[in-house]
């Protein structure tokens, strides 16, 4: 996701902004709350069946934050995480044309395999990774249990922004919108075919009774967020079912952010963006960073990775990305 340069608020925005500003401290009170600390390494392992899947947006290549790649690294290990799906992990353009492949020398520093997926986008792992699906939207990768985890990983189109749209910031020429009818329209026309292209590949896994999760940056909140009780808790400013996340869970995924933290008003997750100020009415929060599991897979722990505790269960500074991870842990059965 890219920021706009610039912004533009009418008064419903200021108002709701105000509301949700007077809900932050209880957008922190989250599971539990770590800070980790310089050189903290993860334990390697773990019990039997349970393996810890992240999603994390780099930044273009963890670059533009203005930290080394070993900060991206870093994040990663303070998550103790085993697999990975990354978004924006190729670095910034060269002279040349190219992109350096930096996610794929995170893959070395931390000594772990990569799947590139084209555009930026691929799966760290701590395991093997056995194969990628014919489409690239995925890897299958070999737990110690044995068991197979077909892992997806996406980064659906950033413009148009619906959210943007609707409190009228300037973003990519986008029209102003003003239902919640036509933010569903515009989300399908923005990010339909991609949707559609990914399920072709999960939907047979999932009805072989194959294990899989999605992780991703869906560039569009969930349907699970936007809800009349946020509206009313002052935490969204409209009601919308947006379609792209309604149409993963109808293909039999359940959203692990919202497994463990059912409440939107009380639980907001907001991933983007880091770079705000509390009490800057011009800037923007929504949960677009997720990760979706599968039939059979078991939701133990969530937590939100980022810049400081307000809105992060696990705090690494400084923070390398403008998104903030998210990191599940998960018991996959034998």
């Amino acid at each position: 996701m890219r920021r706009p340069m610039n912004h533009a608020r009418g008064l419903r925005c200021f108002r709701w902004l105000a509301a949700s500003l007077c809900m932050a401290p209880l957008c922190g009170i989250l599971a539990f709350h770590t800070t980790a600390e310089a050189g903290q390494e993860p334990s390697a392992g773990g019990k039997p069946g349970l393996v810890r899947v992240m999603t994390f947006n780099l930044w273009q290549g963890g670059e533009s934050g203005g930290q080394p790649l070993t900060q991206s690294a870093r994040v990663i290990r303070s998550a103790r995480a085993d697999i990975v799906g990354i978004q924006e992990g190729d670095g910034e353009r060269r002279s040349d044309g190219s992109r350096p492949g930096n996610a794929a020398e995170i893959a070395k520093q931390l000594g772990w395999h990569w799947a590139g997926q084209g555009n930026g986008r691929g799966i760290l792992s701590r395991f093997p990774i056995l194969e990628v699906t014919p489409e690239r939207h995925g890897a299958v990768v070999a737990l110690p249990s044995g068991r197979r985890l077909s892992v997806f990983n996406v980064h659906l189109p950033h413009s148009p922004y619906q959210p943007y749209q609707l409190l009228r910031i300037p973003y990519g020429n986008a029209p102003f919108l003003e239902s919640a009818e036509e933010l569903v329209t515009a989300a399908k026309a923005a990010r339909g075919k991609a949707v559609t292209s990914l399920l072709k590949e999960i939907t047979p896994r999932i009805k072989n009774g194959e294990a899989v999760v999605l992780t991703g940056d869906f560039n569009e909140p969930s349907h699970m967020d936007w809800t009349p009780a946020a509206v009313d808790a002052g935490i969204a400013p409209l009601a919308v079912r947006y379609p792209s996340t309604r149409r993963i869970v109808a293909a039999g995924m359940s959203d692990a952010y919202r497994a463990v933290h059912p409440n939107p008003a009380t639980h907001p997750g907001w991933t983007w963006t880091t770079m705000t100020s509390e009490d800057n009415p011009r800037d923007r929060h929504d949960r677009i960073d997720m990760i979706f599991t599968g039939p059979g897979i078991s939701v133990v722990s969530v937590a939100i990775m980022g810049e400081r505790p307000e809105r992060a269960d696990i705090v690494v500074r400084p923070y390398p990305s403008d998104h903030r991870a998210v990191v599940a842990e998960l018991e996959v059965p034998q």
